[in-house]
């Protein structure tokens, strides 16, 4: 059974042999509702909101995702869980992924993501990989990795 859908995976993302296959795109934020849901006066405030997006590119489709966020003038963070519902290498489904990122305004920010396993429907069923998020001066970017036998 996981060879069949190994081979259920590698035919629909086209992936012929066991190496990485690397997706890009870009994304508009169409938008952004924020609460604070914890503001002492003593330390920074938290807030959730509900983002939407709009993906280009190797993905293609929107997104919905609650983002948890903490951040001052020294740094800021943020985690997510997001459901894209679309295309990717043009094949159509719903997916979640989970991401966030730290950046403490001195190096370069750390970011992580994932696809959460068994949560792709339709065309997506079975896809697993990385996700990451760039927003810097080239725009804001998403790069997907699949690997083959994941």
């Amino acid at each position: 059974m996981f060879n069949t859908a190994l081979h259920r995976i590698h035919t629909l993302f086209g992936m012929t042999d066991m190496t990485e296959h690397v997706l890009t795109g870009t994304f508009d934020i169409t938008a952004w509702d924020e609460t604070v849901y914890d503001a002492p006066e003593s330390s920074p405030p938290m807030a959730r909101a509900t983002v939407s997006k709009a993906f280009h590119g190797d993905l293609e489709g929107t997104s919905v995702a609650e983002v948890l966020t903490a951040g001052s003038a020294e740094g800021r963070g943020y985690v997510a869980s997001e459901r894209f519902s679309g295309t990717i290498n043009g094949r159509a489904g719903t997916i979640v992924f989970q991401h966030g990122g730290i950046d403490d305004g001195t190096s370069e920010p750390f970011t992580f993501g994932r696809i959460v396993a068994g949560t792709g429907t339709a065309g997506l069923a079975g896809l697993s990989g990385e996700i990451t998020y760039a927003h810097d001066e080239h725009g804001a970017r998403v790069t997907l990795r699949i690997r083959a036998g994941s």
